[in-house]
């Protein structure tokens, strides 16, 4: 009799935290601030810190439940065993549709700083390929790749940092009381914002990949959250003494804009590989987010069962990665990149309102954070996911929709058979 692959637990503490601190800095740096800049102005930096507080009560609901269903998946196994089949397949869905978006948007942030003009899709397509095949050599070579990633990152980071900071202040450099679009503006920067935060998600899909994920996983989550709010903060008050809110929202580049100021040419091209490389470092961990949560879909039939399949040498999930490359590819072909911010933080935020709905039916014997961190993080999943620009909240909802309509009519045609 033989044994079917599973996934392998070979990750550690160290690994756990690149990975996840690789998703969210990649994902937030180099392609969130501009557009938050231009919905909140001079408050960015309030906008940011909206985000953090819900993005938090989020972390620690989705590592109060990574502690008890050691399993992959995240919120969709989550959901599925607090909530109920319905509540878990919805958060699945919307993790997956996010998320894909999620991969679109940083494979075209890396090729606006690393490709020639005019080359754009073909060098995002090419990265999205590369990626895929890492991630299918097994999860040590995707951990390794974070932690190469997530160094060049930082260094690029910090010489940014330093230059915004150093930098002559900008005309309209100094924080304004005036709000562009109001308190619906502020709200709406978090919304765009949080789309940076939610790189920790990476660490709860691996459930089955952790070692001791009972203890590393609370962990890692929690110290990749605070690193990325750090080095965030920094880069959002670099950014506005250097460029001002309107130089911000305005720019396509903003850290290489913040060096500009300065004088520093030579540092450029530093800070657009440290672009590029962190915008591969959020596709790697994406790639492999998804491809665990869809195989845990995949297991209950909730996406086609060829999926679940894992390959026998390497312990990866092969045919969703290879299912999830395709779909990103077709998405880089026609996508804008501010629009995949906003669909993508849409089906996240609603992600995270089931995580924060399932931590807090949790019992007492399991619980590590009090129940109103997660009542608040709910609220404000809502709060920001129908405060972002009306077309994201339009597609979201539609494509949501037709998800749960798919499985109402999926299971309609099993009993249908069933009953014969």
């Amino acid at each position: 009799m033989t044994t079917a692959p599973a996934l392998a637990r070979r990750l550690g503490l160290t690994d756990a935290v690149a990975i996840g601190l690789g998703a969210m800095i990649g994902a937030g740096v180099f392609s969130a601030f501009a557009p938050a800049a231009q919905a909140a102005g001079s408050w960015l930096l309030a906008g940011l810190a909206i985000a953090a507080v819900v993005a938090y009560c989020n972390a620690t609901a989705s590592a109060q439940l990574a502690a008890v269903h050691t399993t992959s998946g995240g919120t969709y196994a989550y959901g599925r065993a607090e909530l109920g089949a319905w509540w878990g397949y919805a958060a699945g869905w919307c993790f997956v549709i996010g998320k894909l978006a999620s991969c679109a948007a940083m494979a075209m942030t890396f090729a606006a700083y690393a490709a020639p003009a005019g080359w754009e899709r073909p060098i995002a397509i090419a990265a999205v390929t590369a990626l895929v095949g890492v991630n299918l050599l097994g999860v040590t070579r995707t951990a390794l790749a974070a932690k190469l990633i997530v160094v060049v990152a930082l260094l690029a980071l910090g010489i940014a940092v330093a230059a915004g900071t150093i930098a002559p202040a900008a005309s309209d450099g100094a924080f304004s009381t005036d709000l562009p679009a109001g308190a619906w503006g502020l709200l709406q920067s978090a919304g765009l914002l949080f789309f940076a935060f939610a790189g920790y998600a990476r660490i709860a899909t691996m459930g089955e990949e952790v070692r001791d994920p009972a203890r590393i996983i609370p962990r890692a989550i929690t110290i990749a959250f605070l690193a990325a709010l750090a080095v965030y903060a920094a880069v959002g008050a670099g950014l506005l003494h250097a460029l001002g809110a309107a130089g911000t929202a305005a720019s396509d580049a903003p850290l290489s804009d913040a060096v500009a100021a300065v004088g520093w040419a030579w540092a450029e091209p530093v800070v657009r590989i440290g672009a590029s490389a962190a915008s591969l470092g959020a596709l790697l961990a994406l790639i492999a987010g998804i491809g665990r949560t869809g195989l845990a879909m995949a297991r209950e039939h909730d996406l086609p069962a060829p999926l679940a399949a894992i390959h026998p040498r390497f312990h990866v999930p092969h045919r969703m990665e290879l299912a999830v490359g395709a779909i990103v590819i077709a998405v880089v072909a026609f996508a804008d990149l501010r629009g995949a911010i906003g669909f993508s933080s849409f089906g996240v935020l609603l992600y995270y309102l089931i995580a924060n709905l399932a931590a807090f039916r949790q019992a007492a014997a399991v619980r590590r954070y009090p129940r109103w961190m997660q009542a608040a993080g709910a609220a404000g999943c809502l709060a920001l996911a129908f405060t972002l620009p009306w077309q994201s909240v339009a597609a979201g909802t539609a494509v949501l929709a037709i998800g749960l309509a798919a499985r109402a009519l999926r299971i309609g045609i099993e009993r249908s058979r069933a009953s014969r």
